[in-house]
């Protein structure tokens, strides 16, 4: 049976599918493209990986506190972790706008697990916009059977991508030049 929409939902969609398109086509272009004669943002790296770090734990309280009744607890926190994340991709882009992307230098078994992890990671990263947001939605217009049905989807994928941001962080940054 299909699910009929309401005019807020129909909005919403719109909004939906514009911004996962729009936010990995600019990021793409955006990384392509070097600031002449910036000053690397070297700084970046453990910021943005620690933020992916918040993002991870605050998405588990944030399911911790909507099993315990505590629906607006819940909602604050996802709400931040949504902010997390747009913070992390703007700190992320710009860090690669103005610095030379830094080479993986291990070899053997953990080179593969490397490259593994961050292929996850890239292209899990890109499917969970647009779940995040139809989550969100769902949740925000009070269809909370919707939202839940779509949270069980969201939930392991934004945590695979938050705790894999960190542990390609770790990975990597014994290769950073500072």
């Amino acid at each position: 049976m299909k699910e009929v929409l309401s005019a807020s939902e129909k909005q919403f969609k719109k909004w939906v599918v514009a911004v996962s398109i729009v936010v990995p086509l600019l990021v793409v272009l955006l990384f392509m493209y070097k600031i002449p004669n910036a000053k690397p943002l070297k700084f970046l790296p453990p910021i943005y990986a620690s933020i992916n770090g918040l993002t991870a734990i605050f998405l588990i309280v944030a399911v911790w506190a909507i099993k315990n009744g505590k629906k607006k607890l819940h909602q604050r926190l996802m709400t931040t972790c949504i902010v997390f994340s747009a913070l992390f991709l703007i700190m992320y882009v710009a860090y690669h706008m103005t610095s030379q992307s830094t080479p993986f230098g291990g070899e053997g078994t953990v080179r593969y697990l490397y490259y593994f992890i961050l292929l996850t990671h890239i292209l899990l990263s890109v499917a969970v916009i647009p779940l995040v947001l139809i989550t969100f939605s769902k949740g925000y217009l009070e269809n909370y059977k919707a939202h839940r049905k779509w949270a069980k989807y969201t939930f392991p994928i934004w945590l695979y991508v938050a705790v894999t941001g960190v542990i390609v962080y770790l990975m990597i940054s014994p290769y950073y030049q500072y």
